[in-house]
């Protein structure tokens, strides 16, 4: 059974084939399966650890789509569940000259029902938690009543089986209704979690402050805080001690999907670790380093799903990069 369950949406990245454009002047655009949760669960199986997808897709050919696309990548689909009417959502994804993304729209109109948000709290797999050592959120799931209770039983799943909650903000304000909601919402999910990664845009906009040992002042139950920063790499504060990696110098191509591959890299090595041994600061650096290589390898080709490393290729960048 897998180890490790990552709960949310799945989707598909309308990505405009060509960067700097507006949506009224992109000509074409190239259809990419994503979603956070399922671009790091899908990482997660690529760097060699056994992961579960718990999400939801419409009853539609693209759903289908992805649901063979996690398959082949080696994610358990056992928690996928099928809605009869929503569908599966499409995003418009524009970049700009240095690959950074920008989301721009939904397919459909303001009344479509989107399956993710769909997502059924009663049809959580048990076993995957009873079997599992971590649980992976995004925040989004929260924006809608349906996915929100999902989210709420996730957790309850999670502390019963004494599994650790990873939280990634991962803030779109396009995805909800009502933003104002969503800090309090997000500060309540926050109570449940054991380690945060949020981007330093993202924090500023939660916590009035990008760094760590100020938010992990705030959160005291956190084992750590991660505060990601695109080229700049990571602060971070993990075991009451704070530090920072620069990060690594490459050539972006499209940044959709960085920050879950460096979760993805993140929880891979929580997995590797005892997590006692995350006071020892050697290990800590090396964790926060590998999530930053799994994250800039994974920018150089366009998609979220793209161009995700094996461990041996995240061993070989980092082996180059010192070299």
């Amino acid at each position: 059974m897998p180890r490790i369950i990552c709960l949310g949406e799945i989707l598909v990245d309308q990505i405009a084939n060509y960067a700097q454009l507006g949506q009224d002047q992109v000509l074409s655009w190239q259809a990419y399966p994503g979603g956070s949760p399922a671009n790091i669960a899908c990482a997660i199986a690529r760097l060699g650890e056994s992961c579960a997808l718990i999400s939801c897709i419409g009853n539609d050919q693209i759903g289908q789509d992805l649901l063979a696309e996690i398959k082949q990548k080696g994610v358990d689909p056992t928690g996928i569940q099928i809605n009869p009417t929503a569908r599966t959502r499409e995003v418009y994804v524009s970049r700009d000259a240095k690959g950074d993304r920008r989301f721009i729209n939904f397919s459909g109109t303001g009344s479509t029902a989107f399956a993710d948000t769909k997502l059924q709290a009663d049809q959580l797999p048990i076993e995957l938690f009873e079997a599992a050592d971590f649980l992976v959120l995004g925040t989004l799931a929260l924006a809608q009543t349906d996915s929100m209770a999902a989210v709420k039983r996730a957790i309850e799943l999670a502390e019963q089986n004494y599994l650790r909650v990873v939280v990634d903000v991962n803030w779109r304000p396009l995805f909800w209704d009502n933003a104002d909601r969503a800090p309090d919402l997000i500060y309540d999910l926050l109570e449940h979690a054991d380690f945060l990664k949020l981007s330093a845009d993202e924090a500023e906009w939660l916590f009035h402050t990008s760094d760590p040992t100020e938010i992990g002042n705030k959160l005291e139950h956190l084992e750590a805080v991660l505060v990601t920063d695109g080229e700049h790499g990571c602060r971070y504060r993990i075991s009451d001690r704070t530090a920072q990696f620069g990060g690594f110098r490459v050539n972006a191509i499209d940044t959709t999907g960085a920050g879950d591959a460096f979760v993805a890299g993140f929880v891979y090595q929580l997995c590797q670790h005892k997590l006692q041994e995350l006071n020892q600061p050697e290990i800590s650096d090396r964790i926060v380093r590998y999530a930053c290589a799994v994250g800039a390898i994974s920018t150089q080709s366009i998609g979220a799903m793209s161009n995700l490393p094996s461990h041996n290729q995240v061993q070989d960048f980092l082996t180059q990069q010192q070299a």
